[in-house]
């Protein structure tokens, strides 16, 4: 099924330093009240800007050599990540953050010969999945402390980069090399400068450190950095690896990288480690709103239905690879949901985003951001819409007037275009949708992209004890690690016709959107992504969970074959 995709943003990289260093040279503006975490925050939000700009222009190099080497303004960028990791780390241990390295080689950087541009690409971890740059400063001085000695660190990139930076940094190591895996993606492969080999290997005594989130479904970036080191001489024992979790490489990995991958050294620090079993995250939030009176509850990966449904019966189907680590805190002044909205930018859009549709009455409270957790109330007594049961016309008015707030959410990020979400549908469904392809560049012309919704499934929804309806989980499913991205406001027309049994063409009306061709194209895309989204779902759920996402599928299955009946 096909329902990832990356979004790549061109920039100028001379105008990304000049920002850059602007952030630097500023006290940051924050939405945390404690000042302390507040610079932290901004200053990682600096140090993965920083990273994006290194990958940026390590893959601008590398496609010009036809490899990735050492030299070049790569080179510069890494050691300026290298300083800004150092400073990272002065931060998270409480003391102050040494800048002017980091503000000189910025000067530097901005005075060398720079391409035009580079194409940036998003670091999933840290927007997505709770991948904290301090947890592997963490994890390589514990390495350090138990095993000392000389280490290069090699980063894959995207997010490698900046994970690598901060292995080095606790490590004392000079400045990484980073590398990008090609090829098919369950076997990836490297192309390195021969010189570049060489540095890692020269030294018999030194310990080569990998790091980079993952493994996911394969391992193959990990094992492809393993395979060169091995070829060249290095020692399975000298080798350590730092992924972003304890877990295995998934389904797809060779037997002989699933075996050597558990005879492998890996140092890791989660988020459980680093937040919420060292009570970090607990403090943040009490700092934001007030003590807690009970230790913090984990409700991800669904379990916060045990809390919103009255049995297991009621349980509506969850995609657990996309969810977000969520946690409930327990305060005199009631209930607090911390959900993770990501560090950096993506953090500071999400609140921004939030506050702005609770001040228009669309969602519940938010308190404040504490470094990548969104705190925002939660309603004990809020129920689990069930549209059925609930009054029409009211549902119709209130998810009308909310969509036509989101209309007009202006957005510059990018989004899938009308001929790869047909290429997607195409893929997911197996049914004929060639009729729609020489109508795709109009259509595309007609699109008009806003930060949509993307969930508007009854369960998203919370009906309050006063009556009134509110919108959860609305803040960053436009930015979410899908293909789909910033859409026509008629791809949650589609939503809201699907999973809340709502007249399309009515609200369209509501909300002036009189294109009924785009509204088409856009519903069958939106069911062939749901249908791809609740099958890849399926194929590694666990037992209890396969028989709701089956109940998805033939939903999405059957309402998408009627979709393209009725477009024909």
């Amino acid at each position: 099924m096909l329902i990832f995709g990356d979004h790549e943003r061109i920039r100028d990289p001379r105008a990304l330093a000049a920002s850059l260093r602007d952030a630097l040279s500023r006290p940051p503006r924050t939405e945390m009240r404690t000042d302390t975490l507040g610079r932290h925050a901004a200053l990682v939000g600096a140090f993965i800007e920083a990273g994006e700009l290194a990958q940026g222009l390590a893959d601008a190099e590398a496609t010009e050599r036809g490899c990735d080497a050492r030299g070049g303004s790569a080179e510069t960028a890494m050691t300026l990540l290298l300083a800004l990791a150092r400073a990272v780390v002065a931060s998270w241990c409480g003391e102050p953050a040494p800048l002017e390295p980091a503000l000189r080689l910025l000067d530097t950087l901005r005075a060398a010969r720079l391409p035009a541009a580079v194409a940036l690409r998003r670091a999933e971890g840290y927007a997505f999945h709770a991948v904290y740059p301090e947890a592997y400063y963490l994890a390589a001085r514990r390495a350090a402390e138990q095993r000392p000695g000389a280490r290069r660190v090699i980063g894959i990139r995207s997010i490698g980069a900046g994970l690598a930076a901060m292995v080095a940094a606790a490590a004392r190591a000079p400045s990484p090399t980073t590398v990008r895996p090609g090829g098919d993606p369950w076997r990836r492969e490297l192309a390195l400068d021969p010189a570049l080999v060489r540095t890692w290997v020269e030294d018999p005594h030194t310990t080569v450190a990998i790091a980079d989130e993952g493994p996911g479904l394969s391992g193959s970036s990990f094992g492809a950095v393993i395979d060169r080191l091995q070829e060249s001489g290095v020692a399975l024992d000298r080798i350590e690896c730092y992924p972003s979790h304890r877990g295995e490489p998934g389904p797809v990995a060779l037997p002989r990288d699933l075996a050597r991958w558990r005879r492998l050294r890996r140092e890791v620090v989660d988020c459980d480690e680093l937040l919420v079993r060292s009570g970090v995250l607990a403090r943040w939030i009490a700092d934001l709103v007030g003590p807690l009176t009970t230790p913090l509850a984990d409700i991800s990966a669904g379990a916060w239905r045990r809390l919103r449904c009255a049995s297991e019966a009621e349980w509506p189907p969850v995609v657990v690879h996309q969810e977000r680590r969520k946690f409930l805190a327990e305060t005199a002044d009631g209930w607090w949901l911390a959900r993770y909205v990501g560090l950096g930018r993506d953090g500071e859009r999400a609140i921004a985003l939030a506050r702005g549709l609770y001040r228009d009455g669309f969602v519940p409270e938010p308190r404040g951001l504490v470094h990548g957790f969104l705190v925002e109330r939660w309603v004990r007594a809020a129920r689990l819409l069930q549209p059925r049961r609930f009054g029409r016309a009211h549902l119709r008015d209130r998810v009308g007037r909310y969509l036509g707030r989101r209309a007009f959410l202006p957005t510059g990020e990018p989004g899938a275009s009308a001929a790869a979400l047909l290429a997607m549908a195409r893929h997911n469904s197996g049914l004929p949708l060639d009729g729609w392809a020489p109508r795709i560049p109009a259509l595309d012309r007609r699109m008009r992209r806003v930060a949509v919704d993307g969930r508007l499934h009854a369960w998203e929804w919370l009906v309050l004890p006063t009556g009134a309806l509110v919108k959860t989980d609305a803040v960053d499913h436009h930015r979410a690690h899908d293909l789909v991205g910033c859409q026509d406001i008629a791809w949650d027309l589609a939503g809201a016709e699907h999973e809340l049994g709502l007249d399309g063409d009515d609200l369209a009306a509501l909300i002036g959107h009189g294109d009924r061709e785009l509204r088409a194209f856009l519903r069958i895309c939106y069911l062939a992504f749901q249908l791809g989204r609740h099958a890849l779902a399926r194929d590694s759920a666990w037992p209890g969970e396969v028989a709701r996402l089956d109940a998805a599928v033939d939903g999405y299955r059957a309402a998408l074959e009627l979709a393209v009946r009725r477009a024909v």
